[in-house]
């Protein structure tokens, strides 16, 4: 039922058991379901045609030894293992596994030819090259404030180098993208509040502070300098106003986000070197760090009051959109518009293998930024070795 599912993330479930059917995946390539109650792997998985990933760690699984390699052996062995009918069953059936082998090599040839495909997949993967503190002479960084712990405790941050925004509707593009993660992964902004900047109209190092409602002041995009309790009251003022007009019950744009600082006696904000506010998480950034379409490099801001992790997971899905969008940008370069904004980087961009485009040319850089306390004390490295693991099967990263 399910021909184009190619990741498959199902950990921590409690799951008993894995049907024979995953074998009717034909798309599947990556495969968690760590840390289940799982007892035996099914031996159809060896039919799973594309299966080049999985993480089985964390099940107590009856036969030892391949509870031993799913802790330690690459992928290949594991299934060849399955396909082998398993300890102390010897040599799987011969008409079976020749069964399994014709399906196999038919699945293969729908494909192109299995090694083929595979150097398809790779050459049209997005490349990210990581930039290491230890390689820039003046690397940014973002001091972190103590108030900020009983405010809007954590943030991730990094730069991103070599984005093109400048042909078509590529910064439609690219702004529709942020809304879409903020109503999707960010869980309208619940979950955490994404902030991109242009890299050149940042003063560094910067601050990540809090202040009162009355004493922040922000110029927040298209909008005159206000403070912060009085954008909330104009926001709310609009929302009225527009709900009225609409006659609807619900309120749309930054409106519905207000709620979020309900009975917060200080403001979470981010400051430049020169003490100016450039954004005011999770409502609005400023106009001095608009990112236009003249943009070349960004800084990349991610908040959350709710953890660290779900910081760096909407980042590693924020640079795979980006890695996309520029993509994207550089295969359609010659066209000055795309369609309408509702397909906006919905997901992977649908590559066509055939076009010969240079990976030189769509190679992003992230520039890894230190978020410390006002002590100099590390409190985050983005992106680590660590990071971008939720979205590698997709990017390829040069670290």
């Amino acid at each position: 039922p399910f021909p184009l599912l190619s990741r498959l993330e199902a950990a921590d479930n409690e799951l008993e058991e894995l049907g024979a059917g995953i074998a009717s995946l034909p798309a599947l390539k990556s495969l968690d379901v760590a840390n289940n109650r799982l007892r035996e792997l099914p031996t159809a998985l060896a039919d799973c045609p594309r299966l080049k990933e999985a993480n089985f760690r964390g099940n107590q699984l009856k036969d030892k030894r391949l509870e031993k390699m799913v802790n330690g052996c690459q992928m290949k062995a594991i299934l060849e293992y399955l396909r082998a009918g398993g300890r102390g069953k010897g040599k799987a059936d011969a008409a079976r596994e020749e069964a399994r082998k014709k399906k196999r090599e038919k699945q293969q040839q729908k494909d192109g030819g299995d090694g083929e495909q595979d150097e398809l997949e790779e050459a049209s993967k997005l490349l990210v090259k990581v930039l290491h503190v230890s390689e820039n002479a003046a690397p940014l960084v973002v001091k972190v404030s103590p108030g900020v712990k009983d405010v809007r405790s954590f943030i991730v941050c990094c730069v991103l180098k070599g984005v093109n925004l400048e042909p078509g509707n590529a910064l439609k593009r690219f702004l529709s993208a942020q809304t879409k993660l903020h109503e999707d992964i960010c869980e309208k902004r619940t979950a955490a509040t994404i902030a991109t900047h242009d890299l050149q109209s940042i003063k560094a190092p910067l601050t990540y502070d809090v202040r009162p409602p009355d004493e922040l002041k922000i110029v927040p995009l298209g909008r005159k300098e206000i403070k912060a309790k009085d954008l909330l009251r104009q926001l709310q003022l609009e929302a009225e106003e527009q709900r009225k007009q609409k006659k609807r019950q619900n309120v749309s744009g930054l409106h519905k986000y207000l709620q979020l600082l309900d009975g917060k006696d200080n403001y979470p904000c981010l400051v430049d070197a020169e003490g100016v506010v450039i954004s005011f998480p999770p409502i609005t950034n400023s106009e001095k760090t608009k990112v236009r379409k003249d943009t070349r490099d960004l800084f990349l801001e991610v908040t959350s009051d709710t953890s660290l992790q779900i910081c760096k997971d909407v980042m590693d899905t924020l640079i795979l959109k980006i890695a996309e969008l520029n993509r994207f940008t550089m295969e359609n370069k010659e066209e000055s518009g795309w369609g309408n904004e509702s397909d906006a980087l919905c997901g992977p961009v649908n590559l066509n293998p055939r076009r010969n485009v240079q990976a030189a040319d769509v190679v992003l850089a992230v520039e890894q930024v230190r978020v410390v306390d006002m002590d100099g004390n590390l409190k985050v490295l983005y992106p680590s070795k660590t990071d971008l693991a939720t979205v590698s099967s997709l990017l390829t990263i040069i670290r």
